[in-house]
């Protein structure tokens, strides 16, 4: 017998909770969620600060201050301890209230009616007493019983039966259970329990809480920073006994020189940059109307190089209005003429009753529309009958049948509508007959029209047949459905083609339909098409062959979706596609980048993806993978800049004493250049705007990373050269006499100066462009902390600093603008695109 019916009408005349009502029993009951997820704590944040090693150093720095008797330099370095502290909690909040807005955003949301009005609100606001609105692809947002309806819902989250079980209104047969999904018709239930007392809360009583995923990049950032910690901490040790047994220095002196050593070694905000930017990403790119369910989707964007998408809501606006009737060879304009000829009354009676009375489909929508327009107040309007049955679309049969009682109990009247193709056959046209509609449906779907065909039939019988095909239809014509493109499409499809990204339409509709919309939107002139039924009679090797110049994939069911992006991921392609279906979670999960509809979309189909597209809008998925490309560059850029900060650092750290020099770079040295690295990471190069040719390069490679020799050997080159720079200035001033103090000034002075131009250097735009307004800023603190350093005497004598005369000046005129000369060659030299590893082909 077939499945209830999806169309299945669910109406209750009772008015729900009030808003207010609904308001006290959420205080009272709380929210509707599982337990766990809580929130970390400050605390919790602030020790796994303290177990990094930088700061593990730096406290064992402060101790060996004390030790010497040093009160002013243990308490600095304590106290900057705890600045930095705070800025790495100030972070870490900034990234957990991004990433909790954007959870917020993407939660499954639930119809509810309040005040007799259908209201969608946040599933976790739910109470006991509300009645959820619950329609296919649906996921069900508490304990409920089905008052109104008829709903098949798959449990197999509690019971592991992948089998969808039937519910009727009822305690006994219509107990619905939360987190599970419908699957199919539409209902209206009573919710009975929420949050930890639903049976599924049950089960998340043992969940001790949840964690965030982490990504791909995150995942290498960390393995780097342990084996630059190991590789660092070895070297530590050999430099202390060095200056402790070769170079002579005292005990303590030596354990600071090799504390002050490993510090310049370690990259620690290279984990600071990932979590920020990935973060901080999400929350850009959801201003875009595109939101990020998972992390490592920011970074995936920048590298996708096709992008299968859905025609209707995505390239069209989803504003699907009946254009053309067509009976017997006559056409009607629907959207020019005030009335309806009779001779078309009968098609459009019977597209209305094969049609659900409230449609989640946006084509079933406006052939309920049409039908309240032209047949209102006539005999052809049966808002009193309700199915019996319905015969849902299916792989072998693309169309619908619904089935309604009609005079003697066993007496029933068909209504079907579905391709043109499906129903002639259900009619058993002969070959003249169907030849004739397939000329019609082929002139009507090149006029960019969705074409579909309706039939009538009687059944008298008790038993229902096993397929459509048992019954007897009469031909009734065609329904040509139009959806306009949305006017922004032909841009960002250019804007594809520059940036070297493939876009393929997926679509059920006929391929001639599927092509003038091709022609319409720019897909090309002459868009190469592949039918469902092509894809089905192609092995994998010669589907793959297809898909390297197939443009439009039409006549395409949901099914279908998963094979084409299997298939379309072979060769180091990566891929994103669009869906909204529940049938289309297999494919979006199984793409690189998954992307739900959020207007049109199902919960299932939202749950199933990394992305989910707000606004159903083409252009916002491109603009989206802009947002990604520039994240990654950013994160490159960050790299590479921290990379080049920590190489002139660690030379004046180790040098001197290789030299017989006095120390130039102690822990407090060191740590006041961190307070000046970490921000011009996590503000400066996050900020960065994206260069004006990021979308008219191709895409990275799925290889690729911000971690590869060439981008850090660019780094570690400009780095050298501004190290070599500083080294020679303070060999130089130390052989003319300067006493350590006015030489280290000098050298530090430099050095900060270094890092400022080392920021320029490593921007997109030219080094003096003045695109991001945090530059400036940057510079301003750059100038407070040394004008602040040097004129504090409790800093200067801490820093182990001088006040500079005009020869100290001149010395740091001259190794900064060595160091920008130095920067400027390397830039000239490297004045190609700053991303590594780029696909050229």
């Amino acid at each position: 017998m077939p499945s209830p019916s999806s169309g299945a009408t669910a109406t209750t005349t009772r008015p729900g909770l009030s808003r207010d009502e609904a308001a006290r029993r959420l205080a009272a009951q709380g929210l509707n969620v599982l337990p766990g997820g809580e929130r970390k704590s400050l605390w919790r944040i602030a020790l796994g600060v303290l177990a990094e090693p930088m700061f593990l150093m730096l406290l064992v720095a402060g101790g060996i201050y004390l030790a010497l008797g040093d009160r002013a330099e243990a308490m600095f370095l304590l106290a900057s301890v705890i600045f930095v502290i705070g800025i790495t909690l100030a972070q870490q909040r900034k990234t957990q209230r991004a990433l909790e807005a954007l959870r917020e955003l993407s939660a499954p949301r639930a119809l509810v009616i309040r005040d007799g009005a259908e209201l969608r609100v946040p599933g976790v606001e739910v109470v006991v007493g509300d009645l959820l609105v619950l329609h296919e692809g649906d996921r069900i947002a508490a304990d409920a019983h089905l008052l109104d309806g008829q709903l098949d819902v798959d449990e197999s989250l509690l019971t592991g039966e992948p089998v969808p079980v039937s519910k009727l209104p009822g305690e006994a047969a219509g107990t619905l259970s939360a987190s599970t999904v419908v699957t199919r018709g539409v209902g209206v239930a009573e919710v009975f329990a929420t949050g930890a007392t639903t049976a599924f809360g049950a089960i998340g009583q043992s969940l001790a809480g949840t964690r965030e995923a982490v990504s791909g990049l995150q995942r290498a950032s960390r393995r780097l920073i342990r084996q630059l910690t190991v590789g660092g901490l070895a070297l530590a040790v050999s430099y202390f006994l060095l200056a402790w047994l070769w170079d002579r220095h005292g005990l303590l002196e030596s354990v600071l020189a090799g504390v002050a050593l490993s510090m310049a070694i370690l990259p620690e905000e290279i984990p600071v940059i990932l979590t920020v930017f990935l973060a901080l990403g999400a929350w850009r790119i959801a201003r875009h109307k595109v939101l990020t369910r998972r992390m490592d989707a920011v970074e995936t964007l920048g590298a996708i190089s096709v992008l299968a998408v859905d025609k209707t809501g995505t390239l069209t606006q989803n504003r699907m209005r009946v254009a053309e009737l067509a009976v017997d060879g006559e056409h009607f304009a629907a959207m020019e003429a005030p009335t309806l000829p009779e001779h078309f009354h009968a098609l459009l009676e019977f597209a209305v009753l094969a049609t659900p009375a409230d449609p989640f489909d946006p084509m079933e929508k406006a052939i309920q529309d049409t039908g309240q327009r032209w047949l209102r107040g006539t005999e052809h309007l049966h808002a009193e009958l309700q199915p019996e049955t319905e015969y849902g679309l299916s792989p072998d049969i693309l169309a619908m049948t619904r089935v309604y009682p009609h005079g003697a109990p066993d007496c029933h009247l068909l209504a079907t509508k579905g391709a043109p193709e499906a129903v002639a056959d259900l009619c058993h046209l002969p070959q003249s007959a169907r030849a004739a509609i397939h000329a019609q449906v082929q002139a009507m779907a090149e006029r960019g029209l969705r074409v579909l065909g309706v039939a009538r039939g009687t059944w008298q019988g008790g038993a229902w047949p096993a397929s459509q095909h048992d019954f007897s239809f009469t031909f009734l014509g065609l329904v040509g459905l139009i959806d306009p493109p949305r006017p922004e499409v032909p841009a960002a499809l250019a804007e594809c083609r520059a940036a070297g990204v493939r876009v393929i339409m997926l679509t059920g509709d006929h391929p001639a339909t599927a092509q003038a919309i091709a022609r319409m939107v720019g897909l090309g002139e002459h868009p190469q098409v592949l039918t469902g039924a092509e894809i089905d009679a192609l092995d994998d090797h010669a589907l793959r062959t297809r898909l390297d110049t197939v443009d439009v994939c039409a006549r395409v069911q949901p099914v279908q979706k998963l094979r084409l992006v299997q298939q379309l991921r072979h060769g180091d392609r990566v891929v994103a596609m669009t869906g909204d279906g529940v049938n289309d979670a297999p494919a979006l999960k199984a793409a690189d980048v998954g992307i739900a509809m959020g207007e049109r979309g199902t919960d299932v189909a939202r749950e199933a993806a990394a992305l989910v597209l707000l606004d159903d809008s083409f252009a916002s998925i491109v603009a989206a993978i802009r947002q990604g490309r520039r994240i990654y560059a950013n994160i490159t850029l960050a790299t590479r800049f921290v990379f080049a900060v920590h190489v002139p650092v660690i030379a004046l750290a180790l040098v001197p004493t290789l030299a017989h020099w006095p120390l130039v770079m102690m822990p407090v040295n060191i740590m006041l250049l961190e307070l000046l690295i970490d921000p011009a990471c996590s503000v400066v190069f996050e900020a960065e705007p994206a260069s004006d040719e990021i979308m008219r390069q191709p895409p990275r490679a799925p290889g690729a990373s911000p971690f590869a020799w060439r981008n850090l050997a660019r780094g570690v080159l400009q780095g050298a050269g501004v190290a070599s720079v500083l080294l020679a200035g303070y060999g130089l001033l130390l052989a003319h006499g300067d006493d350590i103090a006015r030489a280290r000034t000098a050298v530090f002075a430099a050095l900060v100066g270094g890092v400022f131009a080392l920021t320029l250097t490593n921007r997109q735009g030219a080094p003096g462009a003045a695109r991001n307004p945090w530059v400036g800023r940057m510079l301003v603190a750059v100038l407070v902390m040394l004008t602040t350093v040097i004129a504090v005497p409790f800093l200067r004598r801490v820093m182990g600093l001088a006040v500079p005369d005009g020869r100290t000046v001149l010395a740091i005129a001259t190794m900064l603008v060595a160091s920008i000369a130095w920067l400027a060659i390397m830039r000239r030299l490297w004045r190609h695109d700053p991303t590594p590893a780029r696909r050229t082909g």
